[in-house]
């Protein structure tokens, strides 16, 4: 049987197209190619070019393909953009999900595992935050991921489609092979934008907001390396394949880091003091979010592999170079 990726050719799902590979599993890829390229997976895999919103096309991959299981990554991701334009977000990443979620239990896919974000959780009071802690998104990104939530629950409940929920903190890194990284120009993730700064791609760097309720002041995140996020969906697989039951699983390693630190970190690995300029805060931005993982690690016997933030640094930044040599 068949595993369906969609956003298999973006960050992270081309790391987990590896992943399947890598373990025998034969994959096809559903991508718009909006922030995904072609060349980011290898080319005995069959690529749709399509959206996820079209249940026709859909349909027809399950049919051809013999799915068994989907893996969702397929959405739209900048929180400060959400804010800014929420309904293109409910349309990308909740009415979409829901077409594709339908597409799935028409076709007869069994396995559904969910791309999902801590951002559904918003500013915890607790913190680690567990996966029984409530909900409370602070931007149309966290609430347009907590609905299709909300919908693959109900849906598994009415029809025979069992599910895993994979709530990501601060996903970073490269596959340590050099197959494939973060390769969009513009993306904004804390990791990729410092190590550009270094490698003097940009002029200097932002921090936005150092008046948090934090040691330093600026916000504090989990950072997990995406072999490890792809790992875990790995180990969800063959949960649900084992018959385990659906259920929500968050993907950090249960330790912060402030902004600041990071950036230090990034100094340190590429041994350049750039630049860097104090900004107000960005809309939708919670102070601290870092994530209690016992579930995955207890019950997906999810393994960590690269725990370790100037490991992270140190492949973020040769991908970085390999990225750059190959645009040149």
């Amino acid at each position: 049987m068949t595993v369906l990726v969609t956003g298999g050719a973006g960050y992270i799902g081309s790391h987990m197209v590896y992943e399947l590979l890598d373990a025998g599993e034969p994959v096809v890829v559903l991508d718009n190619l909006s922030t995904g390229y072609r060349w980011a997976i290898p080319d005995s895999v069959p690529v749709y070019e399509g959206d996820t919103g079209d249940e026709e096309l859909a349909r027809a991959i399950i049919a051809k393909h013999g799915v068994d299981a989907i893996i969702h990554f397929a959405a739209s991701i900048v929180v400060p953009d959400s804010v800014a334009d929420p309904l293109g977000y409910y349309k990308n990443n909740t009415a979409n999900s829901r077409t594709l979620i339908e597409a799935a239990v028409k076709g007869g896919v069994k396995h559904f595992i969910f791309s999902s974000t801590a951002a559904v959780y918003g500013n915890p009071k607790v913190v680690p935050v567990t996966e029984d802690a409530a909900p409370d998104p602070m931007s149309p990104y966290g609430s347009s991921k907590l609905m299709t939530e909300i919908i693959l629950r109900d849906t598994a409940f009415a029809h025979p489609l069992k599910y895993a929920v994979l709530r990501y903190f601060n996903v970073a890194g490269a596959d340590p092979q050099m197959r494939t990284g973060q390769s969009t120009p513009a993306a904004t993730h804390l990791i990729k934008v410092a190590v550009q700064t270094a490698l003097g791609m940009r002029r200097k760097m932002d921090v936005f907001g150092t008046d948090y309720p934090t040691p330093d002041g600026t916000c504090i995140r989990d950072y997990i390396h995406v072999s490890d996020l792809v790992r875990a969906h790995s180990d969800a697989l063959r949960y649900l394949r084992a018959d385990g039951y659906s259920a929500t699983f968050n993907c950090g390693y249960g330790r912060g880091f402030s902004v600041f630190e990071v950036i230090d970190t990034v100094k340190r690995v590429s041994g350049v003091d750039f630049r860097v300029e104090l900004a107000d805060r960005r809309p939708g931005d919670p102070a601290r979010i870092v994530a209690a993982s016992d579930r995955a690690r207890d019950i997906l016997h999810w393994v960590p592999r690269y725990d370790d933030l100037p490991v992270i640094v140190r492949s973020a930044l040769e991908w970085e170079q390999k990225l750059r040599a190959r645009n040149s």
